[in-house]
């Protein structure tokens, strides 16, 4: 799996289970975490296209979701913004002091 955060590969063994309190080697991030999972998709209700999933406030911290699977991380943070997040970043920089 790749680490949302930093791009690092995590390697997994096979058929073991990424635990709520695992973190990345080179960043410290969760790794149980939304933004890890192939089901996270900004573009989604709750930005989550499994449909059966509970809603998840924050999407970078570690979650107990049942459906997590390992697999997202689409682009970290030297890859391509959403309009989303330059939204956000024009929000903040209003109220920067």
């Amino acid at each position: 799996m790749t680490c949302w955060k930093c791009g690092v590969t995590v390697d997994l063994v096979a058929g073991a289970r990424v635990g709520t309190r695992d973190v990345c080697p080179r960043c410290d991030s969760d790794l149980h975490s939304c933004r890890n999972c192939r089901h996270y998709d900004p573009a989604k209700h709750n930005q989550c296209a499994e449909t059966q999933s509970e809603w998840v406030r924050d999407k970078e911290a570690s979650n107990y979701c049942d459906y997590f699977s390992p697999g997202g991380a689409r682009r970290g943070p030297s890859g391509p913004s959403s309009p989303g997040d330059d939204v956000r970043k024009k929000f903040d920089s209003l109220f920067k002091s």
